[in-house]
């Protein structure tokens, strides 16, 4: 586990950002829940527009992240995240949706090679993935909770980026961001095994076996993994050792708070 570098703005704003992904050719940033104007259980820097926060609320606080990151907030690109592998790939054109104008598409992956589009995705314990091959300029964004996981969304993104965008995977860089880490995500038996029936053997080393016969999963280890199974050399892989269920100060937790909560997002953009 690699910590990410924290940038504390004058505001009070604190975002993250890894070191694999500052190579150049893009700017990127993990958002915290600090720095922004939402009140309540969404205090403060609530990304979320389905959060029940005021619109403006979320476009001042996405406003605000980035400038710090340095992005325009008025050319992101949401989607509506549903735990799945679906991959977009994005354009001009898909600038401001979910922000400014509504997302009509379904997607857990984000893929473009267009120059000032900010991809974001979205998280709360589900784990955030960024990419970037810095020799055919294109860059990625991934939601894995669970689902995605076992069904290796980050690696199908990966393939994607190959196979759509002419990227080698040898020269990705990829950053999985904070989430729930192993300590806390505690689970029955269905996710273990579900992994196990994907990953064969190697997902006995992100497993552990409790005393009352629940479960304790690696979800960044996993898709650590399957970033390595799609070619990308491990040494270019940063993985976040912050959990977002131990750093309350921090993250919001859907386990630790359930819908009473804002919700953070990770960014990604080709300058």
């Amino acid at each position: 586990m690699i910590h990410l570098q924290e940038h504390q703005e004058e505001n009070g704003l604190l975002w993250l950002s890894a070191y694999e992904l500052n190579s150049g050719g893009a700017v990127h940033g993990f958002s915290t829940r600090l720095g922004g104007v939402s009140h309540g259980c969404l205090a403060s820097l609530n990304l979320g527009t389905g959060r029940g926060d005021d619109i403006e609320n979320v476009r001042e606080n996405f406003r605000r992240f980035g400038v710090a990151v340095g992005f325009d907030s008025k050319k992101t690109v949401f989607s509506k995240q549903v735990h799945r592998d679906d991959i977009r790939m994005v354009t001009a054109k898909d600038c401001g949706k979910g922000l400014y104008r509504e997302r009509e598409y379904e997607a857990d992956g984000l893929i473009t090679d267009v120059p000032g589009v900010t991809l974001a995705v979205f998280s709360a314990d589900c784990i955030p993935i960024l990419l970037h091959d810095p020799i055919r300029h294109v860059v990625a964004g991934c939601h894995a909770g669970w689902r995605g996981t076992v069904m290796d969304i980050v690696g199908k993104t990966v393939r994607t980026m190959v196979r759509q965008y002419g990227c080698r995977a040898e020269n990705i860089c990829g950053a999985i961001g904070p989430g729930i880490s192993r300590c806390c995500f505690e689970t029955h038996a269905d996710v273990p095994e579900a992994l196990e029936a994907v990953l064969g053997s190697r997902a006995k080393g992100l497993i552990d076996r409790l005393p009352d016969g629940k479960f304790l999963v690696d979800l960044k280890g996993a898709n650590a993994l399957w970033l390595q199974d799609a070619g990308v050399p491990m040494h270019q892989i940063e993985i976040s050792d912050a959990c977002t269920f131990c750093r309350q100060d921090l993250f919001w937790s859907h386990r630790h708070t359930g819908n009473a909560r804002g919700i953070m997002s990770a960014v990604i953009q080709l300058i």
